[in-house]
């Protein structure tokens, strides 16, 4: 069921199989992988609204053998926490059989995405777009609605979990993406599958194309040949725009795999990109050299200007050590692999999350709630995000940030110096996030009350 009004329903169900669009050489074309889809849809159905509507969603839960929610990925849930759909932390998991229905408001406008957020359910397909219509820093003549990206594997998500965490256990990043998808689906080296299609571009039109990266493990840096592509939101922010002249004809979009923290066996995604008249066949465009780097883009300059304090008492500033740690054996003999934060990694209860304490007025938690307290509401709190000296994480990770938008003043290799480092950061309209680059150190500062 496609939801694309500010209210509707969505259903999550447990497919036998799924489709792969691209498949190995070794298989044959038709092959079944375990699924967990949204209303049976891969991705999963667009939810739309407008800014400023409020948005309710009823998830029914059709599994047989897991518990579930939705988190919906950078929406501020300003007043609305307990719509966050985090699994023992906002909620209970939704039990088989059962239903649930969300509801937040619009107060952002842009393009993100929701997602289960129990175990691995998403890496196996429980995922989708959401748009939400308002207000853009450039004009535009057509939207193209949302594109969204993501490193598939031929097998099921549970089973990359694991084989995720016996590579952790020696150290080594996990397997391979098999390939990548574009709105599900792709070719692979022997021409199995299908490319996605956009058809009849008219010359001298401006296309707003939606962006989403919904990978498990894999930074992707995107481009169309012959077309620079101007920036006009970023994580439900809009920016100040930092245009398309072509002649007619046929061209490659490309989703490429940053080679310095990810791989994939099937190299880039890609798909078609055709004007009006243009001959029929694949794309012999070029593609642009792009750099290979995990660093994220941080020239994303706000349309509505803000400026963070800077004199702040360099007391108020914390750490945040993150390390993947192996802090003992596990039941099937090899290390237990954990993320760390300031030596601490969470284990939440299923049957009493975090948001149960607060409700019932608690002041301290348990040291598996692994929390980190903000003094008081509408102060700014100073955060660095830094691997510790030493340390070799194997496997580039992202901060996101759950109901919250921060401000990032720097970023850097090495461990930062805040008392001599403090002239090298951006207190004036500094790139504003929800989720925090892979790779390399980083200074950031929540917004008060946000």
């Amino acid at each position: 069921m496609r939801l694309d009004s500010f209210t509707g329903t969505a259903l999550l169900a447990l497919a036998p199989t799924c489709l792969a669009e691209t498949l190995p050489p070794s298989r044959i074309l038709h092959v079944d992988i375990p699924c967990q889809l949204f209303n049976g849809q891969y991705p999963g159905p667009v939810i739309s609204a407008n800014w400023g509507d409020t948005v309710s969603v009823t998830l029914k839960n059709s599994l047989q053998n897991n518990g579930t929610g939705i988190h919906w990925h950078g929406i501020r849930q300003l007043n609305t926490c307990p719509q966050d759909g985090v699994g023992g932390i906002t909620e209970c998991p939704l039990a088989p059989g059962d239903s649930k229905t969300y509801t937040f408001h619009a107060t952002q406008h842009g393009t993100t995405w929701y997602h289960s957020h129990f175990s691995s359910q998403y890496g196996t397909g429980a995922f989708g777009p959401i748009v939400i219509n308002g207000l853009a820093s450039a004009n535009y003549d057509y939207d193209l609605g949302s594109y969204v990206i993501i490193d598939y594997y031929y097998e099921s998500g549970w089973v990359v979990q694991d084989q995720a965490h016996a590579n952790l256990q020696a150290a080594s990043p996990p397997p391979p993406a098999d390939t990548i998808l574009i709105n599900g689906t792709n070719k692979d080296a022997n021409g199995n599958g299908a490319y996605n299609q956009v058809l009849g571009l008219e010359k001298g039109k401006k296309y707003r194309l939606r962006l989403i990266n919904t990978s498990s493990d894999n930074n992707i840096r995107v481009s169309l040949d012959n077309h620079p592509f101007t920036v006009i939101t970023s994580d439900l922010v809009p920016i100040k725009p930092y245009t398309a002249t072509s002649t007619a004809g046929n061209y490659w979009f490309r989703a490429n795999i940053v080679t310095a923290c990810g791989s994939s066996n099937n190299g880039a995604g890609l798909s078609v990109f055709s004007y009006q008249g243009a001959a029929s066949g694949d794309p012999t465009s070029t593609g642009y050299t792009l750099p290979t780097d995990c660093n994220d883009e941080t020239n994303l300059i706000p349309w509505v200007s803000n400026t963070v304090n800077a004199t702040a008492s360099l007391n108020e500033v914390g750490s945040l050590d993150i390390n993947i740690a192996l802090p003992g054996t596990s039941t099937n003999g090899g290390n237990m692999v954990v993320w760390s934060v300031n030596l601490t990694a969470i284990d939440v209860a299923w049957d009493m999350p975090t948001m149960q304490y607060v409700k019932d007025g608690n002041t301290s938690y348990p040291t598996a709630c692994n929390m980190i307290e903000i003094p008081y509401e509408g102060t700014w709190s100073y955060w660095i995000i830094q691997e510790p000296a030493g340390s070799i994480v194997p496997i580039p990770h992202p901060i996101h940030l759950h109901g919250h938008d921060f401000y990032v003043l720097g970023t850097g290799d090495g461990i930062l110096d805040i008392n001599s480092s403090p002239s090298t950061l951006t207190y004036t309209n500094p790139p504003t996030r929800h989720s925090a680059p892979a790779r390399r150190r980083l200074a950031r500062h929540r917004l008060p009350g946000r």
